[in-house]
């Protein structure tokens, strides 16, 4: 028996996607049927998913590349975006997320928000891997690449609990955002900033007060 799949691969780099393409039909099994969309930007992936709700030819499994240009209208910053709208018009399709980002915080953020069924870092990405991931989160999702477990078991094992303020601090400081700057990104004020930092050094037992020992410390626990 034939299984016709409907994919959706979005990412704003036709080479990379003519891969993904690729390697999907050479890799596929006998009895698979690919129908393969492809979109570059926010705005054609939002088109070709509201014209399979209105067509009711839903996609089966979605590609989504995390950094994408935003959309026109602004409603779509990423491919995190996307993936959040997919969950809520395409609630049966399978999402692989496919990034360069391999920041904890950025990792924990997304199986957090969007729990894609597959989550791949394209540094860890070889052809055969993206075939494997592919069959797997058809039959037994979730798959992850090794970057992606690396910091699921670090997180798992470590002691340390912290809150997603905390971790969006430590991401930002990880960016080279400065502290006076903290309070605009996480619309609280500044004097719960220092608090949040306060407690961070706590937790990770920073004597020196100094940042970049907050991040380096962060680091070898999977926090950042």
């Amino acid at each position: 028996m034939i299984e016709k799949l409907k994919i959706l691969m979005i990412d704003d780099h036709p080479m990379i996607i003519e891969g993904y393409q690729n390697t999907l039909l050479f890799s596929k099994k006998d009895n698979q049927e690919l129908n393969i969309d492809i979109a570059n930007n926010c705005d054609q992936a939002i088109a070709y998913m509201n014209k399979a709700v209105e067509s009711q030819l839903l996609y089966d499994v979605l590609f989504v590349d995390i950094s994408l240009p935003p959309s026109t209208d602004g409603s779509m910053s990423s491919g995190e975006d996307l993936a959040e709208y997919a969950r809520e018009v395409l609630p049966t399709a399978k999402i692989i997320i496919l990034t360069m980002f391999n920041e904890s915080f950025r990792i924990h953020n997304i199986i957090k928000t969007i729990d894609p069924e597959g989550f791949l870092i394209k540094s860890d990405l070889t052809s055969s891997e993206l075939a494997s991931a592919f069959q797997a989160v058809l039959n037994n999702p979730p798959f992850y690449s090794g970057t992606v477990n690396n910091h699921i078991r670090k997180s798992i094992v470590s002691d340390i609990v912290i809150d997603d303020k905390n971790r969006k601090i430590l991401h930002l400081l990880s960016q080279g955002v400065k502290t006076k700057n903290l309070a605009a990104h996480l619309d609280i004020s500044l004097s719960a900033v220092e608090k949040r930092k306060r407690q961070l050094r706590d937790i990770f037992d920073v004597q020196d007060g100094q940042d970049e020992t907050l991040l380096n410390e962060a680091r070898k626990k999977g926090f950042v």
